[in-house]
C-alpha cells in the first residue's frame, strides 16, 4: 500500500530562497515535491519518502533512515550539501542555561545565556511584546571551551519601578527552536551583594575570645604537667626506714 501527496509550484530563481535559488537556471521552472509512506502488506515493513522534482525530473530526495539527502543530478549538489549541514546542526542543537546576574544594587541586570549551539541565536529584553533598545547593552557572542556559545544583554533597571519588573522579560531565540523567556524577578537574580557583610567589631571580639580560651587551655596544660612532675619527684625522694628490732 502506498500513500502519496504531490505538490507543484512555479518559481523563478530570484524568488527562490537559500540553496535552491543557486541550483536553478534562468526563467520560470516547475518545482515539485512528493511525500508519503509505503506499507508492505506481506512483510509489514513500513517506509516513508520525501523527494523533490525539478522541471519534471528527479532533483533531490531524503533517505529517512539514514537522515541524508541524495542528489539526483549535478545541479542538486549545492542543495544537498547545505541541507545535510542543516540536518547535522539540528542534531547538535543545544539550548542554553539562562541566568539573571547583577553585581551591585545600582548595576544593570545582565541576562546571560551559555551552552547553546549553533551560534545563530538572539538575546534581547522585552517589555510586554515590545523589544527594548534604550537602556539595553548587548555583549558580544563568545565561544566556550566545549564548542558551545555564550552571550549576554544588560538592562538598566534603575529607572524601572518595582511594580513593573514582572512586565520585563529576557528572551533567548535559537534558530529553529522555541523562545526561552526569563521574567525580571529580584528573587531570581544571582548576586553576592545580598549577603550582609560581617561587622569588623564582631570579628575582633570572636578572635579575642578564641585567643583567651586557647591561653587558658595552655595554662591548664602547663599547670597539670608541673603538678604531675612534682608528685612524681616526691614519690621517688621518699625513703622508708626499716623496722628496728625490739630490744626487749
Amino acid at each position: 500500500m502506498r500513500t502519496v501527496q504531490v505538490r507543484t509550484v512555479s518559481i523563478r530563481p530570484e524568488t527562490a530562497v537559500g540553496s535552491i535559488s543557486e541550483s536553478l537556471g534562468d526563467g520560470v521552472h516547475m518545482l515539485q515535491f512528493m511525500y508519503g509512506c509505503e506499507w508492505d502488506d506481506e512483510t509489514g515493513e513500513k517506509n516513508g519518502f520525501y523527494q523533490f522534482g525539478y522541471d519534471g525530473a528527479d532533483f533531490i530526495s531524503l533517505k529517512l533512515k539514514e537522515g541524508i539527502w541524495v542528489a539526483a543530478k549535478r545541479e542538486a549538489e549545492i542543495t544537498k550539501h547545505k541541507w545535510d549541514q542543516d540536518e547535522a546542526e539540528i542534531e547538535r542543537r543545544k539550548l542554553p542555561s539562562v541566568s539573571l546576574l547583577q553585581k551591585t544594587p545600582s548595576s544593570p541586570v545582565s541576562c546571560h545565556a551559555t551552552g547553546f549551539y549553533p551560534d545563530r541565536a538572539t538575546l534581547s529584553w522585552r517589555k510586554g511584546e515590545e523589544e527594548l533598545h534604550e537602556d539595553v547593552d548587548h555583549g558580544e557572542m563568545l565561544l566556550n571551551p566545549d564548542g558551545t556559545f555564550q552571550m549576554s544583554v544588560d538592562l538598566k533597571v534603575s529607572s524601572v519601578p518595582p511594580e513593573d519588573w514582572s512586565s520585563y522579560k529576557c528572551v533567548f531565540q535559537l534558530s529553529g527552536a522555541k523562545e526561552i523567556t526569563t521574567t525580571l524577578d529580584k528573587n531570581q537574580i544571582r548576586t553576592n551583594w545580598g549577603k550582609p557583610a560581617e561587622d569588623p567589631s564582631n570579628t575582633a571580639v570572636i578572635a579575642a575570645v578564641a585567643v583567651v580560651v586557647l591561653a587558658l587551655v595552655l595554662v591548664a596544660a602547663v599547670v597539670g604537667f608541673l603538678l604531675y612532675r612534682k608528685e612524681k619527684a616526691e614519690g621517688h625522694s621518699e625513703v622508708k626506714e626499716p623496722l628496728k628490732p625490739n630490744p626487749n
